[in-house]
């Protein structure tokens, strides 16, 4: 393997670690024992969750081509998998928030075991089932966890600052450290032990089923709302309503589109940007640095956001700049470096920049996703927030759909020019909801000043603070 993958592997690794150990106390948020006890619960969780997610991912392609099956079909399969997600996950999401968190999180262990059990026959139409069980599953995965711990989170009368601890490591440890692992664990049943392509996925029943048991005797259940007299019909007006009628949370669902899909977008692009001549590059290894690079971005939204003067909406500008200008590069290379005609060999100066940048990329993912989680769970309602949260999903799972059938029909750099426009307009979105954010909070300011009472509190703050002053 070329020294040029290790040196920037290691060059993150060494990064992570640094800040990792360097962290003071005013790096991190003190908490009690009570809420360590019940973050560590739910960090084994979903740890194992990601954990049966990240097996799947690097094999699914590859099987399916095992079993005889062309580009065509296979698309057709992805295709099933994000529309079900959009479909039924939808649904799914909806009965979350009436029938509880918990039993949806059973329910995805349930229904990902099953997707992995299909993947045991050649059968197309048996693999269509898995794929929309898997795209139900995945739903669940980013909508039930999360709504479970924040509304747990809030009952259990912890301070809402922790949830940022539990986020970041969860991002740390499930995004980074437990998908490099995975993807290590799956190399070893496929190639080492040569026990064919769908151990893996045997692999991931495991762990969900392990997952699934410390669920059931350990977590409480939590509902949205619970209330008899509503049926799906109103709870999805319910959640339309509350979209449209709070700019706050119709910014917070632009801006997650357009990220994942850019996120998304980029991960069936990567391989093909970084080898157009068939070069030959070490896909599992550079998996593992972007998993680095994101553990390394987690680890920086975990020091940003245990400052409480440093709120979220500020810094998030800058991220989507950043990852804007990242997928950028591509297109930028094709024009400023010649590109080599040679078929295979190792990877081109062109690629190496451009891995570089998608590192950088992946390090805005790694800040990305505990940052908006800090987000939803400002924003959005309990009585209705996995409902919300799966019909953000909904114009995503149409964006890569359509990218998924037009993936041949347009050049890779006019891709990855789209994915940068989408990354600016995030982060004008972005700007925007920094401005409503800090107007409310002005406003609130502004309407205690007013109050007799807070007045009141402000003179003797005053006073006191003159007497203190005479008397040094």
């Amino acid at each position: 393997m070329e020294v040029f993958y290790w040196m920037v592997f290691g060059g993150l690794a060494a990064v992570v670690a640094a800040l990792e150990l360097s962290k003071t106390s005013r790096d991190r948020v003190n908490t009690s024992s009570a809420f360590s006890s019940f973050k560590n619960n739910y960090l084994v969780v979903y740890s194992l969750m990601m954990a049966g997610d990240w097996l799947q991912g690097p094999y699914v392609y590859y099987l399916y081509s095992q079993y005889g099956f062309g580009k065509g079909d296979i698309g057709r399969l992805f295709i099933a998998g994000f529309g079900s997600s959009m479909l039924f996950g939808t649904i799914v999401g909806s009965l979350a928030d009436k029938q509880g968190r918990k039993r949806a999180s059973i329910t995805y262990c349930i229904t990902y075991i099953l997707s992995c059990a299909t993947k045991h026959s050649p059968e197309y139409k048996i693999l269509m089932v898995g794929r929309v069980l898997g795209g139900i599953a995945t739903s669940l995965l980013f909508s039930a966890f999360e709504s479970w711990l924040v509304a747990e989170h809030f009952k259990r009368g912890f301070d809402q600052q922790w949830l940022s601890v539990t986020f970041s490591q969860a991002i740390f440890l499930g995004n980074g450290l437990v998908a490099i692992v995975s993807g290590l664990f799956g190399n070893v049943l496929v190639d080492t032990l040569a026990l064919g392509p769908v151990a893996p996925f045997d692999a991931a029943a495991c762990f969900l089923a392990i997952g699934m048991a410390i669920i059931m005797s350990s977590w409480t259940e939590n509902y949205g709302d619970p209330s008899e007299n509503k049926d799906l019909l109103t709870q999805f007006k319910g959640a339309a309503v509350a979209i449209a009628s709070d700019e706050k949370i119709t910014l917070l669902g632009a801006i997650q589109s357009l990220f994942e899909g850019s996120m998304y977008t980029f991960v069936f692009l990567w391989t093909p940007a970084l080898s157009p001549n068939g070069e030959d590059i070490p896909h599992g290894f550079i998996f593992a640095t972007f998993m680095m690079a994101s553990m390394l971005g987690s680890s920086i939204a975990s020091r940003l956001m245990a400052r409480s003067s440093l709120k979220v909406e500020s810094y998030m500008q800058i991220v989507f700049l950043i990852s804007a200008a990242a997928l950028l590069l591509p297109v930028i290379t094709s024009f400023l470096v010649v590109p080599s005609g040679e078929k295979g060999g190792g990877i081109s100066f062109s690629g190496c920049i451009q891995l570089i940048g998608f590192c950088i990329f992946e390090a805005c993912v790694g800040i990305f996703w505990p940052s908006i989680m800090k987000m939803r769970s400002q924003y959005i309602p309990e009585e209705a927030r996995s409902t919300i949260m799966n019909f953000f999903r909904i114009p995503l799972n149409i964006f890569v759909c359509i990218v998924l059938y037009n993936v041949n029909a347009y050049p890779i750099v006019f891709m990855f020019g789209m994915c940068s426009v989408f990354l600016f307009v995030a982060s004008l979105l972005q700007k925007r909801l920094r401005f409503i954010t800090e107007s409310q909070r002005s406003s609130k300011f502004f309407n205690c000043l007013t109050h007799k009472h807070c007045m009141w509190t402000v003179k003797q703050y005053i006073v006191s603070t003159c007497i203190l002053i005479s008397n040094s």
